[in-house]
């Protein structure tokens, strides 16, 4: 029977000879995550089990990154509950502040998601180490209990959606406007519960940052993964990780085989010639509101927030700073940049960017999801619009009701930090 990429990640963790899309089956995980939001429901429910040791203490992480470094009492509380469990089960990968970083950027970059891997997280934005050629989603804190206790979880095969994407694309376009224009294409519910595999020639020149901006939005069309193929660009990025020595012969020939056959079945296939799509901003108050950057240049705004587990990777520092460097920000507008980790951070620095950001008029905060969901570093307030490079934008995601969200790519944030308004990055040149 022929494969996608997606089922023969789900097959190869499991006992089974075969499967196919609407059949519940069991598998085993290589890892299992949890933040300080969902990980102490999941280890208060590990607790009620009356298992005493974890299935694998190398295979759980635990990273509080959401309101950490801990804004109140109940924020501390809860990452006191992770550090208190990391050190009873010994968990090897606990990232207390100052080594942390948002977690979905975080466990790439230490090297612990490859290649067909089956990766669960109870957060959402899970299905961000698809770019790897991973099987990653989000899941619920019970789930993640489940899988505490014996490394295993049940899943639902899910169908795949094809997205082919072909031409050339044009300066500051890249991953965010891509995905952007796909979920605008096919709605916030245009792939629930489904697989979307991103393919074709423009995803292949990709960069990984890219990608995974691409892989971490999928949830935001009803994805359950976004999934990129492994190839070499996936494989320059693995080699410098932590991890490296994973990288054997005979696991990279596994590789070869780890695409989907030329016969697999898919639910659907779109395919989209995007050599004329332009810098894309979602408006309130869903990511599918999509419209170009051009076309929106009448709205002002309060505040951009560049970083999150979508575009706070370096490369996305490095444009932003592009922009702005030698410029200020509008007057009476709030620049918050939040580097995805420890590591980006002191390439920031290294780099100058940081001098950068903080000489045009912004702030350079430590790793954190912070304005994100709401938690701290940047909430709004009633009235109050931000232009942002997170994923979520519906009401209330950043703080008060009745303020409004935008969302973009760092060029098209810092560009329209120093205007104060949404603009089309090259209207700059």
């Amino acid at each position: 029977m022929f494969h996608t990429i997606a089922e023969k990640i789900l097959l190869a963790h499991t006992g089974k000879k075969d499967l196919c899309p609407g059949e519940f089956i069991e598998a085993k995980v290589d890892l299992a995550l949890g933040n300080d939001i969902t990980a102490p429901f999941a280890i208060d429910e590990f607790r009620k089990s009356g298992v005493k040791k974890v299935f694998n203490n190398k295979k759980i992480v635990l990273v509080p990154d959401h309101f950490a470094p801990a804004k109140d009492l109940k924020s501390a509380n809860q990452c006191k509950i992770l550090a208190n469990f990391a050190k009873e089960q010994k968990i090897v990968n606990y990232f207390e502040v100052g080594c942390m970083g948002i977690e979905h950027a975080l466990l790439p970059e230490k090297g612990l998601v490859f290649p067909g891997d089956l990766v669960i997280g109870a957060d959402s934005h899970t299905c961000t180490y698809g770019a790897l050629g991973s099987f990653a989603t989000g899941v619920g804190s019970t789930d993640l209990a489940r899988a505490f206790i014996d490394g295993k979880c049940w899943f639902k095969v899910p169908h795949t959606i094809k997205f082919i994407y072909s031409g050339k694309l044009n300066k500051w376009v890249g991953g965010k406007d891509l995905i952007l224009y796909t979920i605008g294409q096919i709605g916030v519910d245009g792939a629930t519960e489904k697989v979307m595999e991103f393919s074709g020639p423009v995803i292949s020149k990709l960069s990984m940052d890219e990608r995974f901006a691409m892989s971490n939005m999928a949830i935001e069309a009803g994805g359950v993964s976004g999934i990129i193929a492994p190839d070499e660009v996936t494989l320059g990025y693995i080699s410098q990780t932590p991890n490296s020595k994973r990288l054997t012969a005979g696991y990279k020939s596994k590789l070869k085989n780890l695409k989907s056959d030329s016969g697999a079945s898919y639910l659907k296939i779109y395919e989209w010639d995007v050599s004329k799509l332009e810098p894309m901003v979602a408006c309130p108050h869903l990511p599918s509101n999509v419209k170009p950057a051009s076309e929106l240049q009448d709205i002002t705004i309060d505040q951009v927030v560049i970083g999150s587990c979508t575009n706070g990777r370096i490369s996305d520092l490095r444009i932003a700073a592009r922009i702005l460097k030698g410029k200020t920000i509008k007057p009476g507008l709030r620049l918050i940049i939040i580097p995805a980790t420890q590591k980006i951070y002191l390439e920031a620095v290294k780099e100058g960017l940081a001098e950068i950001f903080v000489k045009a008029g912004g702030v350079f905060s430590t790793p954190t999801c912070g304005p994100c969901l709401g938690g701290h570093m940047g909430i709004l307030a009633e009235g109050e619009r931000c232009l942002a490079t997170t994923n979520r934008n519906f009401i209330g995601r950043m703080g008060s009701p009745k303020s409004e969200v935008y969302l973009a790519s760092p060029a098209v944030a810092a560009a329209s930090a120093i205007k104060g308004r949404i603009i089309h990055p090259g209207t700059l040149e």
